[in-house]
């Protein structure tokens, strides 16, 4: 029997904690963008966000302002990011349109993916990427790697 595929998939495992020079910011900006619902925050008495937990739909991640002196540095002071989120929405372009209008940069093209899902990447105006995607379908490994191997017979990008 095949289940109903949902365009956002439950929570896996892991959650990200992010670095962000202008923390308080960015909380606003994932608000704004991606709906995100504070869970737990914490301030230091000058303001400073020491640690904010926020969610969205089912996925977590959590944030810390840019902290030097613990090794905590940000996209920002390193130049870009070494590591990407992926949040899923019932209707990734409507996300990936308003992220791109509150100031993310395209990192690559929203499109219907080899793998199952619609989804492109974003940079914030922080310096993080993020892939915003729907799940459109559940391929099988051998699907999988069958359309990767035509993608790169195609002159698609490769490893």
């Amino acid at each position: 029997m095949q289940t109903q595929l949902t365009p956002v998939p439950p929570a896996r495992g892991a959650i990200p904690y992010l670095i962000v020079k202008g923390a308080a910011d960015a909380i606003g900006y994932y608000q704004r963008v991606f709906g995100a619902e504070v869970v737990a925050k914490l301030e230091a008495p000058g303001g400073s966000i020491v640690h904010c937990e926020l969610k969205v739909g089912p996925a977590s991640f959590m944030l810390t302002e840019e902290m030097p002196q613990f090794n905590s540095r940000s996209p920002a002071t390193l130049g870009g990011s070494g590591s990407s989120v992926v949040l899923y929405f019932p209707v990734a372009d409507t996300v990936f349109e308003r992220a791109v209008a509150a100031g993310a940069k395209v990192g690559m093209p929203l499109a219907d993916q080899f793998w199952g899902d619609r989804s492109g990447s974003i940079i914030d105006p922080f310096g993080h990427q993020w892939f915003i995607s729907s799940r459109k379908e559940e391929p099988t490994h051998e699907e999988l790697k069958q359309r990767f191997d035509q993608m790169l017979a195609q002159g698609g990008p490769g490893c």
